[in-house]
């Protein structure tokens, strides 16, 4: 077989564009292999390549936050291909992202009828569980989600040049090496969350406050012991999501949870009550739901891309842990704030705290809407960008801004309408009603700038400007964390509400901020536009 060499698209297309002159990136982790022949053809059009023109000596226009809303200043009610492209991957994606809270009511629904100390145990494990998983393994999907996409936009642009078979296809199947790489980080951090979550489920539920003489404990442990088992498919099944997405398919992700969730409905009576393992049966139940979804989304991606390769490069390891890290740190921002204001209305007394809990039931559950529309988002912007295609990415970002804030405002005229209605669905206690109605401005109010900081999260991925995005959420949660401890105390669940509205609002203008900046990826956006 001929010899290889290895070459970075980024680079070879900024000597064909002028536009990419200025600041041309070069992603070593985006390195696809290209034949010799392809690579003597480059080098002979060499010479007819024009030679990039500098950057113009005068200073370029600013960004003006108000061009976002440009495209739309001839109605409102415009809506393109490309708006329907992003909602069709985005509804897809809501469900599926709606689905795992569906299954998690229907697990409480089946243990709740062994006892209410079984369902404060499983309550209890199925919490630490959770927030392991979001601050671990929800930066490797949104990761996985941009580096494929950008790869195989790269890939995809040069298959329409022509490549050889040996450029990117192997067998019918796609050597993206970010990809396997996922994989493979994916499978040693879901052992790595077994054996801890194993071996510490005593000392977790000691920080979680289960006394070793509380009757929730032998239960607590022994789910959580048992849970521990479905890490390595959960993060697996994550990572072959993050890829899916990144190839702008929220369908496949969609059947395979719907069938995974399918069969963890069924098998949790038979293993709850018929064979009467109980608690321990709730877990074998979803343990064996989550290898299914992972077994059907790899099998689907072994169709397409080759998951194992022959080679192993070192650096795009480092360029998911750097990311990642940059990520874990920003969720670990997130769970701190809300994990504060959960804490601030609980000392509010058990009434208020109820009602509070009810608000933010429903604030967090709509907003799986918006951050369906966040991750369509990503997806586009990262392929575009990757391939230099700056005017379709400000396209994409003007789309989901506007889609975003447009589905916000929807929101929030449904909840100021019929919040009153979804309360009632959570307790039947008037005192507790009473306490949720009164945060209906905060539940509904927030919704247009709940959607605008959600899609603003996936702009910053789609770039891979994870950087910025983990600092600045760094800075904005210790702000609204520092309001929360001065206010709650003295204003109740106004101050608690106010918090939370703050901390949105924040990273909306930090979001602005940013977008209007003239450093990071953003310069070479807005620049490669000043003029549209």
């Amino acid at each position: 077989m001929a010899s290889s060499l290895s070459t970075c698209f980024l680079c070879t297309h900024s000597l064909k564009s002028p536009t990419l002159s200025s600041k041309p990136r070069c992603f070593s982790r985006f390195q696809v292999r290209v034949s010799p022949k392809a690579s003597q053809n480059k080098n002979a059009n060499t010479d007819s390549v024009e030679t990039p023109s500098p950057r113009p000596s005068s200073p370029r226009p600013p960004f003006n936050p108000s061009s976002l809303f440009r495209p739309f200043r001839n109605g409102w009610l415009k809506f393109d291909e490309l708006g329907m492209e992003i909602v069709l991957i985005a509804l897809p994606a809501a469900l599926a992202l709606a689905a795992d809270p569906i299954a998690s009511l229907i697990d409480t629904a089946f243990v709740g009828h062994i006892g209410a100390v079984e369902l404060a145990a499983v309550g209890v494990s199925a919490s630490v569980f959770n927030l392991v998983s979001k601050v671990f393994n929800v930066p490797l999907l949104n990761i996985t989600t941009s580096f494929v996409a950008e790869e195989q936009a790269l890939i995809s642009k040069e298959e329409d040049s022509n490549r050889s078979d040996e450029n990117g296809n192997y067998q019918g199947k796609k050597l993206l090496p970010s990809v396997s790489t996922s994989l493979a980080l994916a499978a040693t951090l879901g052992i790595a969350e077994t054996v801890a979550l194993s071996l510490c489920s005593g000392i977790l539920m000691n920080i979680m406050g289960i006394p070793a003489d509380s009757p929730m404990r032998g239960p607590a442990e022994q789910f959580l012991t048992l849970r521990a088992f479905g890490a390595p498919p959960i993060v697996i099944a994550l990572a072959a999501q993050g890829t899916f997405r990144g190839f702008l398919d929220t369908k496949t992700p969609l059947y395979a949870v719907g069938a995974g969730n399918f069969l963890n409905a069924i098998l949790d009576p038979i293993l709850i009550f018929f064979f009467g393992f109980g608690v321990s049966g709730a877990a074998v139940a979803t343990v064996i739901s989550e290898y299914l979804i992972a077994f059907i989304l790899l099998w689907k991606l072994s169709s397409k891309v080759l998951l194992i390769p022959f080679d192993f490069d070192g650096r795009k390891v480092f360029s998911y842990l750097k990311s990642g890290g940059l990520l874990t740190a920003r969720t670990l921002a997130v769970f701190t704030t809300i994990t504060l204001s959960t804490s601030a209305a609980a000392k509010q007394g058990p009434i208020l705290m109820a009602g509070h809990q009810i608000c933010m039931q429903v604030w967090l559950s709509v907003s799986l809407l918006t951050d369906a529309l966040a991750l369509a988002g990503q997806a586009l912007l990262a392929s575009s960008y990757s391939q230099g295609n700056y005017g379709q990415a400000r396209l994409v970002i003007y789309r989901v801004i506007q889609i975003g804030l447009g589905a916000g405002i929807t929101l929030s005229m449904i909840l100021f309408i019929g919040f009153e209605a979804f309360s009632s669905l959570f307790s039947s206690d008037s005192e507790v009603l009473d306490v949720a109605q009164s945060g209906i401005l905060f539940v509904a109010g927030s919704q247009p700038v709940n959607a605008l900081a959600f899609v603003i999260d996936g702009i910053y991925y789609g770039v891979s400007d994870f950087g910025y995005a983990a600092y600045s959420m760094v800075l904005v949660g210790l702000v609204s964390s520092t309001f929360l401890l001065v206010a709650a105390p003295k204003l109740g669940l106004p101050g608690v509400w106010t918090g939370l509205f703050i901390f949105m609002a924040l990273r909306v203008l930090a979001g602005v901020w940013r977008l209007s900046s003239k450093s990071g990826p953003w310069d070479t956006i807005w620049y490669d536009g000043a003029g549209d």
